[in-house]
């Protein structure tokens, strides 16, 4: 799909798709860093039927959420056969104590056998994350595992 981006001069920068139906949307990010989700009319791609503006944690929150389905699916469709293995989306969330830290602080595969295979920012994925990558409240985790040591990474990455 191409995703077409287009420079406002003096207000920032518009990206939109054209979905299958015929549907324009996107977002214009502006310079002062303000984003609005739009919808433009089928007929005229400049004349915008809807405006939502997000703060940027919500627009980090639904770029994670666009980005995870897709990912996430592939992974439980990997491990469907595997007998007490499973998928989660883990997310950081403004006050956890690892926003602004690395996820090797977390320590999270020695004290739960879970692994981090997956990190989603702004609807961009970072494959396989390593230690030294800093966290950010709004990035949505894909970890791999069992029940019991999704449940503790989770609480890890509310609590500590």
């Amino acid at each position: 799909m191409k995703v077409e981006e287009t420079p406002l001069p003096g207000i920032g920068v518009r990206k939109d798709i054209v979905t299958a139906s015929g549907r324009r949307i996107g977002t214009v990010t502006q310079r002062d860093g303000e984003t609005e989700l739009i919808v433009s009319r089928a007929d005229d791609p400049d004349a915008c039927i809807a405006s939502i503006p997000l703060t940027a944690e919500e627009a980090f929150a639904l770029g994670n959420l666009l980005g995870a389905h897709p990912l996430v699916a592939q992974l439980a469709e990997e491990h469907r056969d595997l007998a007490g293995v499973s998928t989660r989306q883990i997310l950081i969330e403004a006050g956890s104590p690892f926003d602004g830290r690395e996820l090797g602080d977390t320590r999270m595969r020695s004290r739960t056998s879970v692994s981090i295979v997956a990190l989603l920012r702004r609807g961009q994925v970072q494959a396989s994350p390593g230690p030294d990558f800093t966290l950010a409240a709004g990035d949505l985790l894909v970890a791999v595992g069992t029940a019991d040591g999704l449940d503790a990474a989770a609480e890890i990455l509310r609590g500590g």
